[in-house]
């Protein structure tokens, strides 16, 4: 992991669009150890959200998503999981969920967003 440029990246690519709002996802415990203490999976989640955008703008994170397909993986600069300020960090072997949209309202999509896993922090 190294220090990134402060934006939202995707394979070294700036976003045309940078989220409304971005937001590390809580683990869930995947099982509880014999003392109890729950045992959290080493990957996480984070996903940013688009509140109104131009077409290409969601068609770029569409693309982003079909340029790895099943099987590869990106490099995304998020903010920084934990950090003590704002500061991205740039995470590799990153996995794309296939972005999801709502409605189209006077030609823009609202409310869409992409969700970013299996980030090691």
């Amino acid at each position: 992991m190294t220090v990134s440029t402060g934006t939202y990246q995707i394979s070294g690519t700036d976003l045309l669009l940078q989220p409304t709002s971005g937001r590390w996802i809580p683990r869930k415990a995947i099982r509880m150890d014999g003392n109890g203490h729950p045992v959290y999976p080493g990957v996480r989640e984070f996903e940013m959200r688009f509140q109104l955008g131009e077409p290409g703008d969601y068609s770029q994170l569409q693309d982003f998503f079909e340029s790895v397909g099943n099987t590869g993986t990106v490099v995304v600069d998020l903010p920084k999981y934990g950090y003590t300020s704002y500061e991205f960090e740039s995470y590799t072997g990153c996995v794309l969920r296939e972005p999801e949209t709502r409605e189209y309202f006077s030609q823009h999509q609202r409310h869409f967003t992409i969700l970013v896993t299996n980030i090691r922090t």
